[in-house]
């Protein structure tokens, strides 16, 4: 096939799940709702961090910075898919391609991370509660932040570079989302088999170390649960713990699918699902498994919004 050049001046078309749906409509507008639930729900949490003194702990902390990779991931996707099928133009530049692709895999990856340390969390918190202070202070939870965004935009910066270096053919046509990996490579006039291998292996790595790590975390604080003589401790920590599941559940299932199986298991149709579940969905869902099951969060969430209310009663 005739090759073209990649360069800044060129753009691709996608052709997401918007446009390949039976039902165009409907479907946007419920990533709509989705959306907005997801920039609410995530704002509201991260507001509510910030503000009330007795959240400023690691494990809030850390929550906050979910929630802020949240809003930031489906940000990245949302607007553009949305905007795309409104105003019926669904390209996109080579370098607002790479640029996407850049922010979501930083984002990802970075999510990735941040539940592993999260788990780790928990497990200082219910397994060492006496030297909580100690392996989880101010300075261990901003190095565990910095290194989930640090090691995260490194590797996101290294695949998008090695990614849009490919020769791509006549047809840009992008049956995804948003700019990723394996749809990329389907349009690439070249042999991607060896990159394909690094990719698997890197997925398997960043994958698999945080997943083992949460493992590790939650099989000990089982253990330490099923020992704890209060049954009002016990149904705290399994709360909180079951919410942290949840997510984890959702965000690496999502992750393996796209990044860790076979070429065989892809079709265009069901890695658009897959990317809405993960772009879309989970940021929308995350912020209210934590808060709906928290009753700290729940009660300054109630007094943050009661403030804000009575001092726009007061200004009218």
């Amino acid at each position: 096939m005739e090759l073209r050049n990649a360069t800044l001046g060129s753009a691709f078309i996608l052709v997401g799940i918007l446009n390949d749906s039976p039902s165009p409509e409907v479907v946007c507008a419920t990533i709509t709702v989705l959306y907005l639930l997801a920039l609410t729900s995530n704002g509201l949490l991260l507001l509510a961090i910030t503000l009330e003194a007795r959240l400023h702990v690691p494990m809030y902390l850390l929550l906050g910075q979910l929630s802020l990779m949240d809003l930031l991931f489906t940000s990245v996707v949302t607007p553009k898919a949305l905007a795309d099928f409104l105003c019926r133009v669904n390209t996109i530049s080579f370098g607002g391609c790479a640029l996407q692709m850049f922010l979501a895999l930083t984002m990802g990856g970075a999510e990735d991370l941040l539940l592993a340390f999260m788990a780790y969390d928990r497990y200082v918190a219910i397994c060492h509660p006496l030297k909580y202070m100690t392996l989880m202070s101010p300075r261990v939870c901003r190095r565990m932040v910095a290194t989930s965004w640090i090691l995260a935009s490194l590797t996101a910066l290294g695949h998008t570079t090695y990614t849009m270096h490919f020769p791509f053919c006549t047809s840009w046509e992008i049956r995804h989302l948003l700019c990723e990996i394996p749809p990329l490579l389907k349009l690439a006039c070249a042999d991607t088999s060896r990159y394909e291998l690094i990719i698997y292996v890197t997925g398997v790595t960043f994958l698999l170390l945080p997943i083992s790590a949460i493992v590790a975390s939650y099989t000990l604080i089982l253990f330490a649960v099923l020992h704890m003589p209060s049954n009002e401790g016990r149904k705290k920590a399994l709360v909180t713990c079951s919410s942290h599941l949840t997510v984890v559940g959702m965000f690496y299932g999502a992750a393996t699918f796209m990044y860790v199986l076979p070429s065989s298991f892809h079709s265009p149709k069901r890695d658009n699902i897959v990317s809405v579940f993960y772009t879309i969905v989970t940021p929308a869902l995350n912020p209210l498994i934590y808060s709906l099951r928290n009753k700290e969060v729940m009660g300054t969430l109630r007094r943050v919004l009661g403030k804000y209310m009575l001092l726009a009663h007061s200004m009218l």
